[in-house]
């Protein structure tokens, strides 16, 4: 190995890309250690910006040269290339579809066979080795060094063409998420492009956040030789990171007024996490397959008895896992439940009426501030532009 290496390259690239990397991994911890009752998306959205801190990481120690002072880290993200886009789609998904198939875990197998692929080709090369790739990505212009390597020609070809496969992955997720997204939003009555601020606008927002990232990935890779203009691909995913922080932190309960009622309300209550992740699990299924939100009669006590827990701590978790009351989470079943069966075909002949009483209202003028509130529309108009 040379005793010499090229002089540390500070700038404000470097110092935007390490605070992003660090600003990544805060929020990482942020979103697993608080899962909550949305445990699959939050894993995977922590998950997500773990993966994007460790690649800036990478990048970073590659920009200003410190991967000279480690050496055997050379490379050592690369697995994680094909995480991204899978990540993403799968955050987006389990938010809305409220759950997670095992078929979905297929999603990383290929990220997978490349880290089996790096353990058994990559990872135990040489030091030297190592050095000449780091040079060919940030230095092609040094001279390399000899170095002992295993393995033939054609063994190299997954790594020689990760640059190919990142890319189709990321454009293969967008367009996948994108045709997702646009079911959702016309399950709403909505168009993809709607202005209205509603539920799914943050996931369109990071769907176009990865489409342009698709963009820079594509015009970086066509003027910049090697890697060299990696700093700009890192630098704009510091930037998707800041974006989530900004976003955490703008709905964070310390820049609203505490519910210090709430607070109090339950600060001697028994609850433990453990029976509060199995209601939420069991709620879950109760609502989504016996569907008890239909009985007009239906009722805070009659969950609770149902779910075989107390009205306190079924109130409880409803308050502090969900941020709802009863009401307002008896609302979202029913009003789901209207708009499915609003633009259902099956359902043309029947009347509006009709439909707020087969999801629990008793009065029309409930159902129509209720379904108001929640869509931003009446029912007549969302029927409208579910037929358009």
């Amino acid at each position: 190995m040379p005793a010499t290496f090229p002089p540390i390259r500070t700038d404000i690239f470097s110092l935007f890309i390490l605070l992003g990397a660090v600003q990544g991994i805060f929020l990482c911890y942020f979103f697993i250690i608080n899962s909550g009752g949305k445990r699959f998306p939050n894993i995977f959205l922590g998950s997500l910006l773990l993966g994007m801190s460790l690649i800036m990481a990478d990048v970073w120690l590659g920009y200003t040269n410190y991967m000279f002072r480690v050496i055997w880290l050379v490379d050592f993200t690369e697995p994680v290339n094909l995480l991204l886009a899978p990540l993403t789609f799968l955050y987006i998904k389990t938010s809305i579809n409220q759950h997670l198939k095992k078929s979905d875990l297929l999603h990383f197998l290929p990220s997978l066979v490349y880290f089996i692929y790096m353990c058994l080709l990559i990872y135990p090369q040489s030091p030297e080795f190592k050095y000449n790739n780091n040079l060919g990505a940030f230095h092609p212009e040094m001279h390399t060094i000899p170095a002992d390597v295993y393995g033939k020609h054609w063994m190299f070809f997954l790594k020689r063409h990760l640059t190919d496969m990142t890319f189709i992955s990321i454009l293969s997720y967008d367009i996948g998420t994108f045709i997702f997204l646009n079911k959702a939003f016309k399950k709403q009555g909505l168009s993809f492009f709607t202005r209205e601020n509603n539920s799914l606008s943050w996931y369109r927002k990071l769907h176009l956040q990865l489409l342009i990232l698709v963009i820079i990935f594509f015009i970086v890779r066509l003027t910049f030789p090697h890697d060299l203009g990696d700093h700009l691909i890192a630098a704009f995913i510091s930037l998707i990171i800041y974006t989530i922080s900004v976003s955490v932190f703008s709905k964070s309960m310390f820049f609203h007024e505490t519910n210090a009622k709430t607070i109090k309300k339950y600060e001697k209550s028994s609850l433990t996490p453990e029976l509060q992740n199995t209601t939420l699990k069991k709620l879950e299924e109760v609502m989504d397959v016996e569907k008890p939100f239909l009985d007009p009669g239906f009722s805070l006590p009659v969950l609770a008895k149902r779910l075989g827990i107390s009205t306190h701590h079924l109130s409880q978790i409803l308050n502090e896992e969900l941020n709802q009351s009863f009401f307002d989470f008896l609302a979202s079943y029913r009003i789901t439940e209207a708009q499915r069966l609003l633009v259902s075909e099956e359902s043309n002949y029947i009347k509006i009426e009709e439909i707020a009483q087969m999801v629990g209202y008793n009065s029309k003028s409930a159902f129509n501030t209720s379904f108001r509130k929640i869509t931003g529309f009446t029912p007549s108009e969302f029927k409208k532009q579910s037929i358009k």
